[in-house]
Parts: structure tokens; sequence; C-alpha cells
């Protein structure tokens, strides 16, 4: 975003009867209540401290599938990390999973594989970190849950997406709550979140007030890491730290699993691969050293799968019968951003290697539904200065240019393989809307239709309805902004639910705004290449 900086199923049923309080049991065990106090993320571990280690920052589950997942912690300290699990919260004929030592060199955070999980059930976990000299002492128990992917398709399935994150100068507010998103969403009891990127805001300080407009002022909850724009590993983490002072937000991750992408401001604005930074604020002017320290905050702060863990990021999430999510990168392969119209562009927003997997994995897929989850919108235009463009569209209603060929290339595959069942969920732009492209109105015609729904910001600055490129031939069936940029107390704060019937396999979008409900609903019907 170019902005100025300043029908449940009886799984879901029976789960909300234990879950509701197993949220506030993991805050309550990471020793939290209320908003946690920021010098909680400040204390830098001491290699041996007396008593026993701490999981401050609660528990996430992640990458879950019919009988596999993981689960996330973060130690004070070196610790060996422990999981137990069971079928109930009494913990009874629980089965112990030894996880790895957590220690400086990934800021004392780890991930635990479980496996042999039953499909479709309830599983409640709880992380015991022991000390690594003295294995008996161990910390007190942080609890979670999280339901396994249905392996039967009536079970149905229902996730919740977002994106955009303290960004803009707007963090954890006391006054107002906090991340008040994401205690909402658990309300929905997802059975995963989709993080759509800007899961971070490494670009954008934070200050202890801000005087707004009208004469209020917003407060911020701030620590020593935003307090400047994050140049050092110790910095990319500390705004991962920052997002877990929020009781919301711990609450959410012991409940919900999320599953999450990246995008600019994880590193910096409108970066890409190669660029030199020009902006006083930096004494790291190479994007691509930020963009590195930043990937490996994030691939240690979220509970991502082995093959992320070595650095890539895109990757398809299956998740039973019904479903494929297929996560894209749009940072880290693209080309430089430009004017975008070039005749011949092979690297594009993905790169070729990232266009040739997801054309492959796309003609693999049986599921249902085939959710591409991309950082940035298609059709919609997003400027990066007076000239260049900062996603896919360029501005020109005629045939596909610049990135906008790889696109035309996909859909293209989609069409002539006959893929079915393609929705397309985004965020980025700092209000939602719903496209429907259409080759009868496009300029590139060789597509089926298609629907793209995008959402967000979750916290943040919020932004004017982008203008539509017609290239794809979009039309903004629904659309809802601000007519200028603004902050968090003047509302549009969105997120997404999706829910698949398990019955007819109908799949419905529900646009959700913070505090205001439902603002937009489609439903799609499955087995169709296009509609």
């Amino acid at each position: 975003m170019n902005e100025p900086i300043s029908g449940a199923s009886s799984r879901r049923v029976a789960r909300r009867r234990a879950v509701i309080g197993g949220g506030a049991a993991a805050v309550a065990a990471a020793g939290l209540t209320g908003l946690a106090l920021p010098a909680m993320a400040n204390r830098a571990p001491a290699q041996k401290r007396s008593g026993r280690p701490e999981a401050r920052w609660g528990v996430q589950a992640g990458s879950v599938t019919c009988t596999s997942g993981l689960v996330w912690a973060r130690s004070d300290r070196p610790a060996r990390m422990i999981v137990e699990t069971a079928a109930t919260e009494s913990f009874r004929n629980a089965r112990r999973f030894q996880g790895p030592l957590l220690a400086p060199g990934t800021d004392y955070t780890g991930t635990t594989a479980l496996a042999g999980l039953p499909p479709g059930q309830q599983v409640h976990y709880r992380v015991l970190l022991a000390d690594p000299d003295d294995p008996g002492l161990t910390s007190e128990p942080a609890t979670g849950t999280f339901r396994t992917a249905p392996e039967r398709r009536r079970d149905g399935v229902r996730f919740t997406w977002s994106a955009d994150l303290a960004g803009q100068g707007w963090g954890i507010n006391p006054d107002i709550g906090g991340f008040r998103a994401f205690e909402e969403m658990r309300g929905l009891d997802p059975d995963f979140f989709l993080f759509s990127g800007d899961t971070i805001y490494a670009d954008n300080p934070l200050t202890e007030t801000v005087q707004l407009p009208d004469g209020r002022v917003w407060r911020n909850v701030i620590t020593e890491e935003k307090a400047k724009v994050a140049e050092t590993l110790a910095e990319f983490r500390g705004n991962f730290r920052y997002n877990l002072l929020d009781e919301n937000l711990l609450r959410f991750n012991a409940q919900v699993p999320t599953v999450a992408q990246w995008d600019d401001h994880d590193v910096v604005n409108n970066w890409y691969p190669g660029e030199i930074l020009d902006d006083e604020r930096y004494t790291e002017k190479s994007v691509d050293v930020l963009a590195a320290r930043a990937r490996q905050a994030f691939l240690e702060y979220f509970p991502i799968s082995p093959s992320s863990r070595q650095g890539r990021i895109y990757r398809a999430m299956r998740y039973g019968p019904l479903l494929d999510v297929f996560l894209l990168d749009m940072r880290t392969y693209r080309n430089a951003n430009s004017p975008n119209r070039q005749p011949e562009d092979t690297q594009g927003i993905l790169g070729r290697e990232q266009l040739e997997w997801l054309k492959a994995e796309l003609s693999r897929s049986r599921a249902v539904w085939k959710v591409i989850a991309a950082d940035m919108p298609l059709g919609l235009v997003i400027a990066d200065g007076e000239t260049d463009f900062e996603a896919i569209a360029n501005a020109d209603p005629g045939a596909p240019l610049g990135r906008e060929l790889q696109i035309a290339e996909l859909l293209r595959h989609i069409k002539h393989r006959r893929i079915t069942g393609t929705v397309w969920l985004t965020a980025d732009v700092h209000h939602t809307s719903a496209q429907h492209y259409q080759p009868a109105q496009a300029a590139f015609t060789d597509f089926e239709p298609f629907w793209e729904f995008v959402t967000g910001p979750l916290n943040a600055g919020t932004g004017p309805a982008s203008e539509l490129d017609a290239t794809f031939g979009p039309e903004r069936v629904f659309v809802k902004a601000p007519e200028k940029f603004g902050n968090p107390l003047g509302g549009y704060q969105f997120y997404g639910e999706v829910e698949i019937d398990g019955d007819g396999g109908e799949l419905t979008v529900r646009l959700r705004e913070l505090g205001g409900g439902v603002v937009f609903t489609k439903t799609l019907h499955p087995g169709l290449v296009g509609q």
C-alpha cells in the first residue's frame, strides 16, 4: 500500500464448548493479564537464569493437515521444547513429542512437529520448556488447541483471512482494547487463519501518542524495536515480539492455527530484489540484506513447514478433500518496479520457477476448491511513485504487458487444463472489495471467469478504493473504502470469512468489517472451471 506514514459442523460445535476458556488459559499460562508490558518484549534472554523457563509469548499451531501439525513457542532462555497432546483438556493418555532446543540462534523460538493425529478431530496440546541442564525443571504449561483437517468431505471447512497489522503508526492501543479483530475472528471459531502479508510493519515506527485531526489522541504501546525502522535481525525479531504483546492475538493463536505469507512491509515499503534504498532513516541501504534478515525473523516467528524453513515462503497447504490453498510469494522473485509495459517478461512478479510450480500444483490438485492466496491483487492499480507500478496492473487497459504476461499465462493454463474451483484471496490495499473477472469485457480473453476477494487491514491505516485495470476485465461488484487515508478509529478495518459446505460443496465468502458484521456475501458453486 502506498500511504502516508503516520452452518457449523458437529466437530466445530463440540470444540466451542472446550475452547473459549482454553485461549484464556494460554494467556494466563504465559503470565499475561490485560495488555502485556513492553518490558517483557525488551528483556534480553540471559544464557543462564535462576528459576524456571517461561513461555511469555504464548503458543501457535500451523501447517495442519489431516494427521499432522506444527506447534510453536518461544522461551525466555535456552530450553528444550516438549509438546504433549490429548483428545481432552484433562490430558489423560497424553502423547509426548520431543521438540528442539530453543537457543539464541533462533531467538529462543522453535516448532515441534506432531504426527499420527486423528483426522477431523480436536487436538489439545500443552508446551513445556525444560531446563537443558535440569530436565526436571520445566515451565508452567502453555496450552492450546486446534482441529486437524477433515478426512471426510461432509465435515466442511471454515477459515478467515486478512492482513496489515500495526501499520502507518497505529499499533497496540490499550484505550480501544488492542488488536480487536483477532478476538472477533476467534468468536467465529475458524479452522485456520490465512495471514495474507504485512504481518509486521518493519518500516513504520511507532510513537507513544498520535494527535488526530478531530482532537482525539491515539495511544500506542511501544517497545525499543518499534521506535525506529527495522534494520538488524534483532529489530525485525522485535517487531514480531511486539505483536505478541497483544492479549487478543495470544488468545487467538492458542485457538486458531495460522498460515502466513509475507508482503512489502515485512521488509520495507514496495521493495524488490536488488533495490538500493534512498531513505535517510536507513543506514543499511541494501534491500537484499534487509530482506534476508526479515525472512529469518518471519520464519522464526510463525509455525512454518520445514520446506519453508529452508527459505521458501511459497507453498501449498492441503486441507482435506474440500480445499487446497496455494500461498504465493510476490516479493522474493519479482523484477524491479517499473512502468511495467515491457512486451516480454519471463521473470514477472512470481519468477519462472514459482509460476511453473503453481501451474503444476493446480493441475495435480484434486480438491474441490483451490484457493490462490496472493499477497497483492491482480487488476487493482497500485502505483510506486509517479511512473512505476508496485503490483501486476499497469493502468493500461490493453493487451497484457509486463507482469500481466505471467497472469495471462496462468489464467490460460487454468482454462485449457480445465482446472475447476479456483478462487483468488488477497489483501494489501487497506480496503475491502469483490471483483469478477470476465473475458467478455477484457482485452485478454483466453481465460474463464473468476472471482477475486480483497480484505484488510486488521489494525492499520485505511485507504481509498484503487483504480481498476481493464486488461483482465474486472467488474467491481462490491467495495467499501474511505474517501481518503484514515486511521483505525475511523473504521474500515476488515477481514474475510470463507465457509465450504460439506454437503453441497458450495463456497461462501463473507467480507466482514470489524464491529459491523458482514458487508458482502457471495456463494460460488463447485465443479466449474469458470463462474
